[in-house]
C-alpha cells in the first residue's frame, strides 16, 4: 500500500474538488456531514467529500459473529504489543495502518472460503446485485470497478456531488435485500450484514491497487481461471 500522502498528492481527489467547485457544491470544509470521522456499528467510516471510496457488503451470515470477535482479539493484541513497544520507546514492529490492513485481509480470505449460504451463487440473485449497482451510475455516483462474489460485494465508488456515501449503500441494499428475499421465500431474517466496509482511497495508484484486487477476487477465491471469464464483474467480457 502507498503511504499515505496529503490531499494535494492525490490527484483523483483534486480533480473532484474542481467538479465540485463547479458544480457549486458546497466546500468540503463547510460540509461537515460529509467529511470527517463518522461512526455507523462498530466501525469508525473517514469521510471525505469529492473522494472515491473502496466498499465492501457482505451478506447476514458470511462472517459468523465468533468468528469476527476473534479476529478482532487478534487484531486488539497486535495493537496493545505495538502501543506498549512505543511506550518503551523500543521500535514498532507493527504500525496501525498495517494492522488494519492485515485485519482486512484475514476478513477477506475468510469470506473468499465460502461461508454461509452464499445466496449470491444464484445467478439471478446476482444478476439483481449488478443491475442495482448500474442504475444510479452518472447520477448518484460514479462507479468504478466492481465484483459480485458468492457472499459479499466489492466496488469502487465516488458519490457525486450533493450525494453521501453511506446513502448509497443503504439503497443498495434495502433495494436488493427486498427484492432477493422474495425470489429466495425468506422471512425476517436479514439478507445483508448492517455493517459495511467502506476505505477512502487516497491516491491513484492506491486505487490501480485496489481494482486489481476486485477484479482478480473471483480468481483468487478459485471461482474461475481468469477475471473477464467471471460474469458478475466489471471485468468481465460477452
Amino acid at each position: 500500500m502507498q503511504p499515505r500522502g496529503s490531499d494535494s498528492q492525490n490527484s483523483g481527489l483534486e480533480r473532484a474538488r474542481h467538479q465540485l467547485r463547479a458544480s457549486g457544491a458546497k466546500d468540503i470544509a463547510a460540509n461537515p456531514l460529509r467529511c470527517g470521522i463518522h461512526m455507523r456499528g462498530y466501525l469508525p467510516h473517514v469521510k471525505r467529500e469529492g473522494a472515491s471510496y473502496f466498499v465492501t457488503f457482505r451478506l447476514a451470515d458470511s462472517l459468523p459473529k465468533q468468528v469476527l470477535l476473534e479476529f478482532e482479539r487478534e487484531k486488539a493484541e497486535r495493537l496493545r504489543r505495538s502501543s506498549n513497544f512505543a511506550k518503551r520507546g523500543e521500535s514498532i514492529n507493527d504500525s496501525e495502518e498495517e494492522i488494519a490492513r492485515d485485519f482486512r485481509r484475514t476478513i477477506e480470505r475468510y469470506l473468499d472460503r465460502g461461508a454461509g449460504a452464499c445466496h449470491l451463487r444464484r445467478a439471478d440473485i446476482a444478476d439483481l446485485v449488478v443491475d442495482t449497482l448500474r442504475h444510479f451510475h452518472g447520477s448518484r455516483y460514479l462507479r468504478h470497478d466492481w465484483v459480485v462474489m458468492p457472499n459479499h460485494c466489492h466496488a469502487i465508488v465516488w458519490p457525486m456531488p450533493n450525494q453521501v456515501l453511506s446513502d448509497i449503500l443503504k439503497s443498495w441494499k434495502q433495494f436488493t435485500a427486498r427484492r432477493a428475499k422474495k425470489l429466495l421465500g425468506m422471512g425476517e431474517e436479514p439478507f445483508w450484514q448492517p455493517e459495511s466496509y467502506d476505505h477512502w482511497i487516497r491516491n491513484d495508484n492506491e486505487k490501480a491497487r485496489i481494482s486489481r484486487y476486485i477484479i482478480d477476487n473471483p480468481v483468487t477465491a478459485g471461482l474461475c481461471a481468469r477475471p473477464e471469464d467471471w460474469r458478475w464483474s466489471s471485468a468481465w467480457r460477452l
